[in-house]
């Protein structure tokens, strides 16, 4: 297939990427860090993990609610005046942490107000951003914005274990809270943008085929739907989906759980935010390598693997001996961490095409999300009636190799637009 030449100079679409991996460091990577903050916060005020993990609960599953919600805004409204509000709410929500000394209010701010606000300026919106930017280089550029929550786990874990030595949980949620409204709000205000076409640009930097010749479109795939409905008629949609819930479960219950578990394993706080850390910088490999292969070599059988490799992970976190357990769940976690998301959000794109993308991305995200809140409450609720992890993290390894079988089941040459080189004839959305 012949591409046209791409214009000289940097391709715009990157700049986009550059800024959603910026605001992904300072959303993503200080929400993962709430296992930070599980002890001092229950030691302080008295909580069990079960009651603190009620509020990430909450939060995980009203963010999975709200996020078909806020596709359809993308939808209708466009990403960047969404993504501003959302960024606004999240850092002025952040800070008002600082003031917690009940149950209810950390639900309400954290549970509620956040998860609403840190929605709007997820992988939701954001990959449905840069489908618009991006077709031939689509993983790729998902892959370099998922790494900004990876990079943010790097960085701002350990800042946060080291703030809140310092100077104390609560005036760590100020200090998160104002990093969001310096450093990220003014960025995306200037950088971002909505669409290529607005700026007289073509996905991937392509320049016109010629003055007068408009591009050609790229050939819709024979699931590519009028109406979002349209798509849970078919597999995929559901392959995708279910998936996406086991990697929320698998994510969530480690961002909250993981520091406390190190702990009790005997491990001081400092090692475990170092495994952390670790863990979210050789992501950045993983997520890179996995997007770079999709795009040469298919979506689903690098998804596959993901998925298995996390569940490696868990397995070796429960069963390995000593310090084995720890650092090589690390290494290979590290390796899997987020690679799940862009590949996911990029064969949505694929296969169901753009039109929708940001409902139909909200609607695996509120997968990912349920999976996401039952894995912090039951993370918490088994840990206090056993006295230990060891249940709920094999719980989540088994699950993982679930989804890796469901994952190298995907049809991806039969349903994804990037293999139709011909017109072909429908096909029933009951395959």
């Amino acid at each position: 297939m012949r591409h046209a030449t791409p214009r000289p100079g940097v391709y715009y679409g990157w700049l986009i990427v550059a800024t959603t991996f910026w605001m992904a460091i300072f959303t993503g990577g200080g929400r993962t860090g709430f296992g930070v903050f599980v002890i001092p916060m229950s030691e302080e005020l008295s909580w069990s993990r079960g009651t603190i993990s009620l509020a990430a609960a909450l939060g995980a599953l009203i963010s999975g609610v709200s996020q078909p919600f806020v596709g359809r805004l993308y939808d209708r409204l466009g990403g960047r005046r969404l993504i501003l509000v959302c960024l606004l709410l999240s850092g002025l929500g952040t800070a008002l942490l600082a003031l917690t000394n009940n149950l209810v209010f950390l639900i309400l701010v954290f549970g509620v107000l956040l998860s609403i606000a840190q929605a709007g300026s997820s992988l939701t919106t954001t990959s449905a951003l840069l489908s618009k930017w991006f077709h031939r280089q689509r993983a790729t550029a998902m892959a370099l914005t998922t790494t900004g929550s990876s990079v943010g786990g790097l960085l701002l874990v350990p800042l946060t274990t080291y703030l809140i030595d310092l100077v104390g949980w609560r005036l760590t949620w100020v200090v998160l809270g104002f990093l969001i409204l310096v450093l990220v709000v003014p960025v995306v205000y200037v950088l971002l943008r909505d669409d290529p076409e607005a700026m007289g640009l073509r996905p991937d930097g392509d320049a016109p085929l010629s003055d007068t010749e408009p591009a050609k479109p790229v050939r819709p795939g024979p699931l590519e739907v009028a109406s979002w409905r349209d798509a849970f008629r078919s597999t995929p949609i559901w392959q995708l989906c279910g998936g996406y819930a086991v990697c929320g479960l698998s994510i969530a219950l480690l961002s909250t759980h993981f520091v406390p578990f190190a702990i009790e394993r005997g491990f001081s706080p400092a090692t475990a935010a170092s495994a952390y850390g670790l863990m979210s910088g050789l992501n950045v490999v993983g997520v890179l390598a996995v997007g770079a292969l999709s795009d040469r070599w298919g979506r689903k059988l690098p998804l596959g693997v993901v998925y298995a490799l996390r569940g490696c992970a868990y397995i070796a976190l429960v069963w390995a001996p000593g310090d084995w357990s720890l650092w090589s769940f690390a290494v290979i976690m590290g390796f899997s961490y987020w690679a799940t998301a862009p590949l996911t959000s990029t064969l949505t794109a694929d296969f169901y095409g753009l039109k929708h993308l940001g409902m139909l991305n909200g609607f695996a995200f509120t997968g990912h999300q349920i999976g996401s809140s039952l894995g912090i409450q039951l993370g918490g609720l088994l840990r206090d009636r056993t006295g230990s992890y060891e249940v709920p993290f094999a719980m989540a390894g088994l699950l993982l190799f679930a989804a890796s079988l469901v994952s190298f089941g995907i049809q991806e040459k039969r349903y994804s637009a990037r293999y139709q080189t011909r017109p072909e004839p429908p096909v029933s959305y009951a395959g």
